[in-house]
């Protein structure tokens, strides 16, 4: 009887985890990434969640709400992260084209450790300010679902285009460029 009551307990137990990991799949599946990004994809210009971090490139802390009246490009990436290595020297190409013109690229380094991160910076030759977010969270307020991911900002920090995954193919960066102008205007 005892062993009975063990295999049912056991069956229980096996069909909640099953149950847990339906779920998961079931959540995972139909999330579709971050309200900014999908607010976006609609033409709507959500307000970008505002952040004050400390700098990687130098001393002190950059604020996002210290760049309002200039266009800003948000790059959340890690210095891990495969695509990001891809996309650093076409991000910094586009800074040195731009900064200017007042345009800020931000490079928002996440879930990561800060050497790391520097290490990453002075590899890829990167200028424009740099941010530390170790635990993710500034990354989690922008729904950030996997590394790089990319928010233009208009002058009043809003998003006027995301970007889930690295912007190294021709298509992506003919629509960065074209955000960046319509950030500017």
């Amino acid at each position: 009887m005892a062993r009975r009551a063990k295999l049912v307990a056991q069956g229980v137990a096996v069909g909640l985890v099953a149950l847990l990991f339906i779920l998961l799949a079931w959540t995972l599946l139909t999330e579709e990434g971050g309200d900014l990004a999908d607010s976006a994809s609609r033409g709507e210009r959500p307000r970008a969640p505002e952040f004050a971090l400390e700098r990687l490139d130098r001393d002190g802390e950059l604020a996002l709400s210290s760049l309002r009246g200039k266009a800003v490009v948000v790059n959340f990436w890690a210095s891990w992260c495969g695509p990001c290595k891809e996309e650093a020297p076409f991000l910094e190409q586009v800074w040195q084209q731009n900064r200017n013109r007042e345009l800020v690229i931000v490079g928002l380094d996440a879930k990561d450790f800060r050497r790391d991160a520097r290490r990453f910076a002075r590899r890829y030759g990167l200028t424009f300010p740099i941010v530390f977010d170790g635990p993710g969270d500034t990354a989690n307020g922008y729904g950030v679902t996997g590394f790089p991911e990319t928010f233009v900002l208009d002058r009043e920090g809003r998003v006027v285009e995301a970007f889930a995954g690295a912007v190294t193919g021709k298509e992506d960066r003919v629509r960065l460029r074209a955000a960046i102008e319509e950030a500017l205007a």
